[in-house]
């Protein structure tokens, strides 16, 4: 009697063992359900904000290219012109005033140096701030103006090489490439202590890179994490949906890949 008893106990619990797992497995399964639709949504979410914040990041780069862009337009087009213009009436005031004072005559020179001088400062200060050559003749031409400029110092040789034609590049990725490459230089220009540099830019398909290596010192590690000029080119690269790679050779100096696309908005 106490075996059927035992049996019927066992017939009871039985089926509630397997409820009571099935339960607890529903309860794991649901569980990490939940945890991989929350793991998704999260991905989701950092990968819009990462977005947004690219975008917003663009936008800031874009904004400030315009800007000096126009900054550049007005100081060649309205200053430059009225300096020009001071400078011819000082100079048409110096040939009035031949044979005349001395005194006089000293003021004007100097008065007439002084707005050449003026000139050149506004003329290079818009150069620098977008050059004329770039909207009308393309990266490379341009890049070759500015190397054979430093080049002339005597100081620093820079190899620049394109086999192969680039194409036509967005007005962005062209800027953009240009801002980056004279940030390296100047980089190597200021802590250094190079004697040379190479620049490599070649088109494959709808990608533009560019390998730079100069012959300097090299970075110290600290300045690879907290270098602003690099921190500068860590943006640009990052708004142009591009890659990048950059450290200290083997051998000796610094060197840096960058690729961005062809045709950026």
């Amino acid at each position: 009697m106490e075996k059927i008893r035992n049996l019927n106990f066992l017939d009871t619990l039985l089926p509630l063992a397997v409820i009571v797992f099935i339960i607890c497995l529903g309860v794991v399964l649901l569980n990490q359900q939940f945890q991989k639709n929350l793991f998704r949504q999260r991905a989701r979410e950092d990968a819009l904000k990462s977005e947004h914040q690219q975008d917003l990041l663009r936008a800031n780069i874009e904004a400030g290219e315009q800007q000096r862009k126009r900054v550049a337009h007005d100081l060649h087009d309205e200053l430059g012109a009225v300096l020009s213009i001071m400078r011819m009436n000082l100079v048409l005031l110096e040939q009035q005033n031949a044979g005349g004072a001395e005194e006089l005559t000293v003021a004007l020179q100097n008065a007439r140096m002084l707005s050449e001088t003026a000139m050149a400062s506004v003329r290079s200060i818009s150069h620098q701030l977008m050059p004329p050559q770039l909207e009308s003749f393309g990266l490379i031409v341009t890049l070759e103006s500015v190397i054979s400029q430093i080049t002339a110092m005597g100081r620093l040789l820079i190899r620049l090489t394109a086999p192969s034609p680039l194409g036509d590049l967005s007005w962005t990725s062209t800027v953009g490439l240009y801002r980056i490459i004279m940030e390296l230089i100047n980089n190597t220009i200021k802590h250094a202590e190079a004697t040379e540099i190479t620049i490599a830019i070649c088109r494959a398909g709808d990608f533009i890179t560019c390998r730079y290596t100069d012959n300097g010192q090299g970075l110290p590690a600290d300045t690879l994490a907290i270098g602003l000029g690099l921190k500068g080119i860590q943006g640009r690269v990052s708004a142009l949906c591009g890659k990048y790679e950059m450290g200290n050779a083997m051998k000796g100096g610094f060197y840096a890949t960058i690729q961005i696309p062809a045709d950026t908005l």
